[in-house]
């Protein structure tokens, strides 16, 4: 097996056993850009539980993530295995209330602070 393809099958994995997955620059407690803080904030302000990986200190995913959701950039936002986008995406669905009607609509319990 390849190393792509078994990052892909890492990132499948991490994907089946939560919710909600950021892959991001850095950690939730200490996210290591803007694009990844602000996709936090918006998280942490619908009370998500959800689980951040830090693509910086994992190079394969990092590197294979990208083809993997066919999405050019990080941080990268999934739901129940779903790409939902990224920061931009992520902002702006919050904004105009999509993303809460989005994960309610996935089940996933969402606590507006």
């Amino acid at each position: 097996m390849s190393e792509k393809e078994q990052t892909f099958e890492r990132i499948r994995e991490e994907l089946a056993g939560n919710e909600v997955v950021l892959f991001m620059k850095g950690t939730p407690v200490f996210p290591q850009c803007g694009f990844s803080a602000v996709t936090v904030q918006v998280l942490s302000r619908l009370g998500l539980k959800f689980k951040g990986i830090d693509i910086l200190s994992d190079p394969a995913i990092r590197t294979h993530l990208k083809e993997f959701s066919d999405w050019p950039t990080f941080p990268q936002l999934y739901v129940k295995g779903e790409f939902v986008g990224g920061c931009d995406i992520v902002k702006e669905m919050y904004q105009n209330g999509e993303l809460q009607q989005y994960l309610t609509d996935k089940g996933v319990a969402v606590q507006e602070a």
